[in-house]
């Protein structure tokens, strides 16, 4: 009767010394401000700051969401820009390359410098 080899399992020093760590909670979070600590007006704040950031994400998402799917609705709404070349390039994928990536960087920057406007309205952002 012939014996399999045993298996061995392999692994990165790195892996070993992430698994080894376990599940320890992240540290460079901070707590929200609690009643112990910070007065409830400050606490409050800290709410309405969070909710402001939220809703400010929000709509960067749902601009975000509008130009990826209304993109994609417009070259399947008009697939003629496929067939229509500018410079040996289709149409279609000039929209792509050409008017996507600079939409989504602009949306990007104005999602980074609204949030920090929300900050410093509210008094805890950067100066």
């Amino acid at each position: 009767m012939t014996s399999t080899p045993r298996r061995v399992r392999i692994t990165s020093p790195q892996t070993r010394i992430a698994l080894s760590r376990g599940h320890r909670p992240p540290r460079h979070l901070l707590p929200l401000p609690g009643p112990d600590n910070e007065s409830e007006g400050e606490l409050a704040a800290a709410r309405a700051l969070f909710a402001a950031q939220r809703r400010h994400a929000a709509r960067t998402l749902g601009i975000l969401a509008l130009l990826l799917f209304g993109l994609s609705g417009l070259l399947g709404a008009l697939p003629a820009l496929g067939r229509v070349a500018v410079a040996g390039v289709p149409a279609s994928w000039l929209l792509l390359m050409a008017a996507s990536y600079p939409l989504l960087l602009l949306i990007a920057f104005r999602h980074v410098r609204g949030a920090e406007r929300i900050e410093r309205s509210s008094g805890k952002g950067p100066e």
